[in-house]
């Protein structure tokens, strides 16, 4: 057992306080509801992947120009423009106006964008271009991916869906286009190439999105939400990002997010306006955080607590106690996760973001300075109390 003193003992007291409200909001977003797993928006989805888009030739005996020009003729008709209107807050907050892209992806007039084109928007308009402007809802969002998902009621011929590609077989130098409506320019077409893969970006709430396709196509304010196309015309992300050292325009480095990652997502964001993702349910502390006090590893997540009725409580995790004497005992340090190193709690969000509720996780941990496995099954909390698929 590893025994810490009055002095540590007060430290991370205080760094557990500082942490409690923010793990309870961790848990409530993270929710207990079952996710019913969705690989596409549609069940021929893997077909849609690699079928021909109407209108749009085989790029492998068609000019670039050629190209350019059929992509954009066939698929620009489902690319929106989105209008964003904020009231004032308060004395000092004059509201506003924002402005964003998105695309039609179903019949029923949904319409993918980012999460932070719509963030604080009391109104949201969506156009087609010319005089066709519909008021949407917004009908789910999820600032962890920096995805939305919106709804128009607009006449079928008007709904034009963009195709979805397969963001998994994508290769550094293949071009790539993006459609969107910078600074507020209608249907705005730009090319470039996958400059780099699986490149980590941040959200605006500070989780880290995983796997974002880097591209030197020209990306600039107004394109956010609109789609990042391969040559036959799918798309394969959602422009989301770029780095600009002044905070200003496009410098050649953009990042859109994975249209894989959109589909596992979309359907629940449709279905339950949410993101309902596992939960291990432990309020962790990185070891790297926690200086001064003396740790039997140098990296790791230390368990503070473990919440009541959570799948890591079912699997007999441990966070701090109290021994017969009175010492404040270290409980356990989580170090990987089905073979993958944990060191911050990013880890921890990137790793659960693969799993569906049922799987089982082998825990890495060390507890009395001894390591071992412990498997953990990602269950709902009501189906632990009602005894289902008991460890």
């Amino acid at each position: 057992m590893y025994r810490i003193s009055a002095r540590q003992i007060l430290v991370i007291a205080l760094l557990s306080a500082m942490f409690a409200a923010a793990g309870v909001a961790c848990f409530d977003r993270w929710g207990a509801r079952i996710q019913q797993p969705t690989a596409a928006f549609n069940s021929d989805d893997n077909n849609a992947a690699t079928a021909n888009v109407a209108g749009i030739t085989d790029p492998s005996v068609a000019t670039d120009e050629q190209n350019n020009i059929e992509v954009f003729r066939a698929i620009s008709p489902g690319v929106v423009s989105i209008s964003t209107t904020t009231r004032p807050r308060g004395f000092f907050d004059a509201g506003g106006q924002g402005a964003g892209s998105g695309s039609v992806i179903d019949e029923q007039g949904h319409i993918l964008t980012n999460f932070h084109v719509i963030e604080d928007a009391d109104a949201v308009t969506v156009s087609f271009g010319g005089d066709k402007s519909y008021p949407a809802r917004v009908v789910g969002r999820d600032p962890d991916t920096d995805l939305a998902v919106l709804q128009v009621n607009a006449p079928r011929d008007v709904l034009k869906i963009v195709p979805l590609g397969d963001s998994d077989k994508l290769v550094v130098g293949q071009k790539v286009l993006a459609i969107g409506n910078p600074f507020r320019l209608d249907r705005t077409l730009t090319t470039g190439v996958i400059s780099g893969l699986q490149r980590p970006i941040q959200a605006r709430n500070g989780r880290i999105i995983e796997g974002a396709i880097q591209t030197d196509a020209s990306i600039n304010p107004g394109n956010s939400g609109g789609p990042l196309l391969d040559s036959q015309g799918r798309m394969i992300g959602i422009n989301s990002q770029i780095l600009s050292p002044d905070g200003g325009g496009s410098v050649g480095v953009g990042f859109a997010i994975p249209v894989n990652i959109a589909k596992r997502i979309v359907p629940q964001l449709i279905r339950d306006g949410v993101v309902i993702r596992p939960q291990l349910g432990v309020y962790p502390r990185a070891v790297s955080d926690l200086r001064g006090i003396r740790l039997p590893v140098e990296e790791g997540l230390l368990v503070l607590q473990v919440k009541p009725g959570s799948p890591a409580a079912a699997a007999g995790l441990r966070g701090l106690s109290e021994a017969d004497n009175g010492d404040l005992v270290i409980g356990d340090i989580i170090t990987a996760i089905d073979g993958e190193k944990v060191s911050e709690q990013n880890d921890l969000f990137r790793i659960l973001d693969k799993h569906q509720f049922g799987d089982v996780l082998q825990v890495e941990v060390v507890r009395d300075g001894q390591r071992q496995t412990v498997p953990v099954r990602l269950l709902q909390e009501a189906q632990q109390r009602r005894g289902i698929t008991r460890r």
